[in-house]
């Protein structure tokens, strides 16, 4: 059964704002009608102990990634709000979207919601993944949480990507490929994409950083 209070935050969950009245004001009025919105970040992440814990644990470095990937966006508050269509929206929460390969020998969309206890990150991203590739249909959250699109080609070593911008998703956006092993540390080239209007490339170093941080810090 359906509480009030369930109710009310489902329908709450994504609302417009007034981007006047908002730290983006001067973002909105630049970016919002340019052609190519999109701007691109390359980092490369030292994800040693995220590999060390994948094996330890029998953890899937891919969901580690999303779940890091999470952690970090909570803390930058740009990535609660989104340009949708002309307007400004806000969120309540964040979710990190993953692409599975599903029985059909396609692709399907899986968006996860964010939640700081791994553990239940965990089964919700088993639980998901399972259901979107036996099903072959996405699950999307995009109209109660603010999205985090990725792509992992993780059989594949790759320098570089660059994003698209379709003019329909503003959503912002990760893709990597295989970690490269050195001897010392394990790294992964990272491109991350988003729209201006969202946030201005502070923030987006910022989130990057703050990735770092938490790949280092995780505990499981």
């Amino acid at each position: 059964m359906i509480t009030f209070v369930a109710l009310y935050q489902k329908l709450t969950a994504m609302r417009e704002i007034n981007p006047q009245e908002n730290t983006r004001a001067s973002a909105f009025e630049m970016w919002m009608q340019a052609p190519m919105p999109m701007v691109t970040f390359f980092k490369t992440l030292d994800v040693s102990r995220l590999v060390r814990i994948s094996r330890k644990r029998g953890l899937k470095f891919n969901m580690l990634m999303c779940y890091c990937i999470g952690r970090a966006a909570v803390q930058v508050k740009e990535f609660y709000m989104l340009p949708v269509g002309d307007k400004l929206m806000q969120y309540d929460t964040i979710a990190v979207n993953t692409i599975v390969a599903n029985t059909a020998g396609e692709v399907s969309s899986c968006d996860l919601p964010y939640n700081e206890d791994l553990v239940q990150f965990n089964i919700d991203y088993q639980r998901l993944t399972k259901q979107v590739a036996e099903r072959c249909t996405d699950h999307d959250l995009s109209a109660d949480s603010m999205v985090i699109g990725t792509s992992a080609l993780v059989q594949y070593e790759i320098d570089g990507a660059v994003g698209m911008y379709s003019g329909i998703f503003n959503n912002p956006f990760m893709i990597w490929g295989k970690y490269k092993r050195g001897w010392f540390k394990t790294t992964l080239s990272v491109l991350f994409q988003f729209h201006h209007t969202q946030m201005d490339g502070a923030h987006a170093a910022k989130f990057l950083d703050t990735l770092q941080r938490e790949i280092d810090g995780v505990n499981a």
